[in-house]
């Protein structure tokens, strides 16, 4: 068997995995603060001093404090409680989002690179989407279908399947005309195999980064919505609905918006920066051009 066949059967070939110890200072300070975010928003229910939900009249609006470390919103609720069960739900949307538009973006970006008849359908399809501004599109869709973590996810899914269909496209159009995969398709191998085993594995990379930003960008579109009054119910708490509902009130008492505000900054920068850290480390060339 000549060496551009066993290429054709193995598939390309796959390096080293990249190790946290390869992070820079800014992405492992990132991941730390990450970490941390994740970390107290998992075991809020437990070590939240207070229950977010529950109102004290007489406690309305007061400054940090013992009971209240960071002070109290407009109806006496705790803000640091309010803050940390709010991350939930936004983490949880993010995350939601990433994995959702990153799956379904695989498979469409698959399909249009590798078979050329659907490619044009599905890109012409794309382009209309992406041909519509994300927030307007949100905005609608939640208007639609009536505030709802379900709906916001949609909402904020739907413009970011775009961006991963023409990601992956075009590393599979790259891809295809590999000598490997030229060798498995003269080999008569079938094209499930030659999709999932030779084409899929040049994604995971390019794949990995994109979801780090999109996980990035539907945590913040989820405090805009929320923000704007298009989000979930605004009983429920997040990051956006804190910071709405503390806008009446910045004159003040801006940490209403500023606490809430700094925990989502906090947690969009940490995310972006592991995303470039991740981008750096698993391209071979800007590996090549750190050394």
């Amino acid at each position: 068997m000549t060496e551009i066949s066993k290429i054709g059967m193995e598939g390309a070939p796959l390096g080293r995995a990249p190790r946290i110890s390869q992070l820079g200072t800014a992405a492992k300070v990132a991941l730390a603060i990450l970490v941390a975010i994740l970390l107290l928003t998992a075991i809020a229910p437990w070590i939240a001093p207070h229950d977010p939900l529950l109102m004290d009249p007489l406690a309305r609006l007061k400054g940090p404090s013992l009971a209240h470390p960071l002070g109290t919103d407009n109806f006496g609720r705790d803000l640091l409680s309010r803050i940390m069960i709010g991350g939930r739900l936004s983490l949880m949307i993010g995350v939601a989002t990433a994995c959702i538009s990153v799956g379904l973006g695989l498979v469409l970006g698959l399909i249009a690179g590798f078979f050329r008849r659907a490619d044009a359908l599905i890109m012409r399809l794309m382009d209309a989407l992406m041909a519509i501004p994300s927030i307007l599109l949100a905005i609608a869709l939640v208007a639609l279908n009536g505030a709802s973590v379900g709906s916001v996810i949609a909402a904020i899914t739907l413009p970011e399947i775009p961006r991963v269909v023409r990601v992956v496209r075009a590393v599979i159009l790259s891809a295809r005309e590999e000598p490997y995969v030229e060798a498995a398709i003269s080999l008569g191998s079938r094209t499930p195999l030659i999709l999932f085993r030779h084409l899929l594995p040049n994604t995971l990379a390019p794949l990995i980064v994109q979801g780090t930003y999109i996980l990035a960008s539907a945590i913040l579109a989820e405090a805009v919505l929320s923000f704007l009054g298009a989000g979930v119910s605004t009983e429920t708490p997040t990051w956006g609905n804190i910071m709405a509902e503390g806008r009446m009130f910045f004159r003040i008492k801006p940490e209403l918006i500023l606490f809430p505000g700094l925990v989502l900054s906090l947690c969009i920068l940490s995310v972006n920066l592991l995303g470039d850290a991740a981008r750096d480390m698993l391209d071979p060339r800007l590996r090549k051009s750190a050394r």
